[in-house]
């Protein structure tokens, strides 16, 4: 998916009414109140000796920074921030709502924008669910504050 894609995929979301059950959409997955787009997904590394993955990482961070750069152009500065908290909170048995207590699991930080002519967040992150497996550039747009 190129650039303009990927923006044209937040944008359709911004306005795409949520779904009322947790699932599988076009482009990701959906639930009540958000929507979680795949942007991008790299290969697995089940084969790799870590340079590709060491690679691999760095251009998946790089690459959802050039898109937050592009969204600050729209709504300003995001708000950075580390979901390990969340995920300390969820572990101790806290119910963290949905979308923010399962990317706590396989996203570690994320850049935000809340937009209030919209009411929703859009957030950027990217997902690792462990070291064999792909990274995935993330795009979530949600109702729900983060916890």
């Amino acid at each position: 998916m190129t650039l303009a894609q990927q923006l044209a995929t937040i944008d359709e979301l911004c306005s795409r009414p949520f779904s009322t059950e947790h699932g599988r959409s076009d482009v990701g997955t959906a639930g009540p109140g958000f929507h979680i787009a795949e942007l991008a997904t790299s290969d697995d590394f089940w084969e790799d000796d870590g340079t590709e993955r060491e690679e691999t990482a760095v251009q998946y961070e790089a690459d959802r920074d050039g898109l937050s750069e592009r969204l600050t152009d729209r709504w300003g500065a995001p708000q950075k921030f580390s979901l390990w908290s969340i995920q300390e909170r969820a572990m101790g048995g806290e119910d963290i709502p949905e979308p923010w207590g399962s990317l706590s699991s396989h996203v570690q930080d994320v850049h935000s924008w809340r937009c209030e002519e919209i009411g929703r967040w859009v957030v950027l992150g990217v997902s690792q669910w462990d070291k064999e497996l792909p990274f995935q550039l993330l795009a979530v747009v949600t109702e729900i504050d983060p916890p």
